[in-house]
Formats: structure tokens, C-alpha cells, sequence
């Protein structure tokens, strides 16, 4: 199975362990993983940003990056959300039509790759420890993605999975949210860690490391005495 990884910008600049881990359980589920060096951004921020224009320039390259038809796995739901649901928005009737098509069926978040389409679960992974689950925004409503990272997590030897309350409600991160409403932002981040401190957990995982750096940022202002980890660098643990 031919793999092109995608290593989203905050996982390259800040983050590169959980790259390197996701290759890691690639391989080992037989995957032939390939990583082009000249990748960049896949344009969601100045999409976001109203700046379709620019946008579509970086959108573009990504596409033309990521033209060997191979699957593109990704460790972030927010990323492979964009791709699927507004590179249309685009590239409709442009010269680039079908290639975005064919990208867009390609292109997977880690996890629903590892279930969906490698028919994996169990990596033998070990943590000990309890655990709770954040569901990211774009993984759960742009990708649909549950249960996927919740069977994963089932089979990490010594690790106890318990759900917190409002598990799918934000983070507070939300990209330029996050700068535009700094007030805002924290407050939500203070109460999904609430919601996870009252399981007793160890750990808060999650998809999307851009959550998981929000997060972590209120956490080391506050030091509740919880680790974030990106669900790539658990299936990675004890192996």
C-alpha cells in the first residue's frame, strides 16, 4: 500500500515527533510511506482568513505535490477536512477540476485510515495510565470521525479510555478564533479541561495537534496535572 504523508504546519514546525510516529505505525501495518520534501501548507488558514485568492495559490501547489494518486494520510482532521469540503470551492470547473476530485477521494485522516482502509486496530501499543478522548471539530463534523479513534485507543495495552462530558464541544482553538477572541478561547479551553480533570485522567488525546497545543498552552499556565498526546504518538508508545 503506497502512502504520501502530509505533515500539517503546526505538526512540522512544533510537533515533528508525531510525524515521525505516524510513520512509524504506518510501516509497521505494511504501508510504503513516501514523503515529498517540497510540500507546504494545504491553504486553510488564508482560506479561513477570507483570502481565497491567495488561497488557491498554495492550493494548487498542494495538488500539484500530491499528484502521484497515491493515498495521502494525514494526522489532522482539520487539514483533511479542508481538502474534502472546500477545495471545490475552488476548483470547480477549473483547470485543476479533476485532479482536486481525485485528491479529495485519496486524501485521509490518520486514524479512519488506519480502520477504514488498512482494516487495523491493534499496533501493540502500551500506556499506562487513564485516558480521555477530545473530539477535534474538523475530524468529528468535517470528516465524520468517532469511533475510529476510539477503537484505536481500546486496544493500547494498560490504557483506560473514560469519555468526558461535552467530549465534541471546542476546544476554543478554532485557528484565527483563537487570536480574534483570546478571552473566548481560553474560557473554553479552561472547561474542556474541567470535563477531562473530572475522569481522573492521565491524558487528554486527541487528532489534531493544533488543539492539542491549545490545550497544552492553558496547561502550562495552569499545571492541572494532565499530558496531551496526539493519538499518533500513543499508538507509537512501548514499541
Amino acid at each position: 500500500m503506497k502512502v504520501s504523508l502530509f505533515v500539517p504546519c503546526f505538526v512540522d514546525q512544533l510537533f515533528p515527533q508525531t510525524a515521525f510516529n505516524m510513520v512509524k505505525v504506518l510501516e509497521k501495518v505494511g504501508c510504503d510511506v513516501h514523503y515529498n520534501p517540497s510540500q507546504t501548507c494545504c491553504g486553510q488558514p488564508a482560506f479561513n482568513a477570507g483570502f481565497w485568492n491567495e488561497s488557491r495559490t498554495v492550493c494548487e501547489k498542494f495538488i500539484h505535490d500530491f499528484s502521484d494518486y497515491n493515498y495521502v494520510v494525514a494526522p489532522s482532521g482539520s487539514c483533511v477536512g479542508f481538502v474534502r469540503n472546500f477545495y471545490s470551492d475552488l476548483f470547480d470547473n477549473a483547470s485543476l477540476h479533476n485532479e482536486c476530485k481525485q485528491l479529495q477521494k485519496n486524501t485521509f485522516e490518520f486514524t479512519e485510515f488506519l480502520v477504514k482502509v488498512m482494516n487495523a486496530t491493534d499496533f501493540g501499543a502500551t500506556l499506562e495510565g487513564v485516558a480521555t478522548y477530545h473530539d477535534a471539530c474538523g475530524a468529528l463534523r468535517e470528516c465524520h470521525i468517532k469511533e475510529e479513534p476510539r477503537k484505536l485507543l481500546s486496544m493500547v495495552k494498560g490504557l483506560e479510555l473514560r469519555e468526558m462530558n461535552d467530549c465534541e464541544t471546542c476546544c476554543g482553538f478554532g485557528g484565527t478564533f483563537a487570536v480574534k477572541f483570546p478571552d473566548i478561547s481560553a474560557a473554553m479551553a479552561e472547561q474542556k479541561l474541567s470535563n477531562a480533570l473530572a475522569t481522573g485522567a492521565d491524558y487528554l488525546i486527541s487528532t489534531d495537534i493544533s488543539c492539542l497545543m491549545h490545550i497544552d498552552g492553558y496547561l502550562k499556565k495552569n499545571n492541572p496535572g494532565i499530558k496531551t498526546m496526539h493519538i499518533a504518538d500513543v499508538l507509537a508508545a512501548g514499541w
